[in-house]
């Protein structure tokens, strides 16, 4: 493999092991003319897919891209790297392992929604927004209509905890 860093036709591996989901092959490797260090990962790949997009374009699939939508849409949110990796794994895998060579693109945008929605809601609704080119603020509330009753609440306001309605106002206690 071409060292990143000088360029050099041959890296040695100093260390192989299994990545946290035993889906890649992770290498740290060093090249021995510059001494750079960085990491591999080596995956496999059942076949090669090719994504239909809107436009009629085909283009081979790539894994990275859409880890980077992914990681777009999760930028600042409190989810597990690990979780992540599962999840593009999976959508991965789905596509791989399914019977066509061609995936659309509107298949791939909706696997990731789906994912996300399980993940995160705050990704789920950012994700939705580009995939789905919102336009209008009523494209929001339409989709947070369709998450869990707690998304159409007031900011702020977090839901009951038991299966009683909420009740609007100030309460005998709080002096009104």
């Amino acid at each position: 493999m071409r060292c990143p860093y000088c360029g050099g036709p041959d890296t040695q591996v100093k260390d192989s092991r299994p990545s946290e989901d035993s889906a890649a092959i992770r290498r740290r490797r060093v090249c021995p003319d510059c001494g750079g260090r960085f990491t591999t990962f080596e995956r496999v790949q059942l076949r090669e897919l090719m994504v239909l997009k809107r436009s009629g374009k085909r283009v081979p699939f790539d894994r990275d891209k859409l880890e980077r939508s992914i990681d777009i849409a999760l930028r600042k949110r409190p989810v597990d790297p690990e979780r992540v990796e599962r999840l593009i794994s999976g959508i991965t895998r789905q596509f791989e392992s399914g019977g066509e060579n061609e995936v659309t693109s509107e298949a791939i945008g909706e696997a990731v929604m789906e994912g996300l929605k399980g993940l995160d809601d705050v990704a789920y609704v950012r994700f939705a927004s580009v995939y789905k080119n919102f336009a209008e603020p009523q494209d929001f509330k339409d989709l947070l209509g369709t998450l869990a009753g707690d998304a159409t609440l007031p900011f702020g306001e977090a839901p009951e905890k038991s299966g009683a309605p909420r009740k609007r106002g100030r309460t005998a206690k709080s002096g009104a």
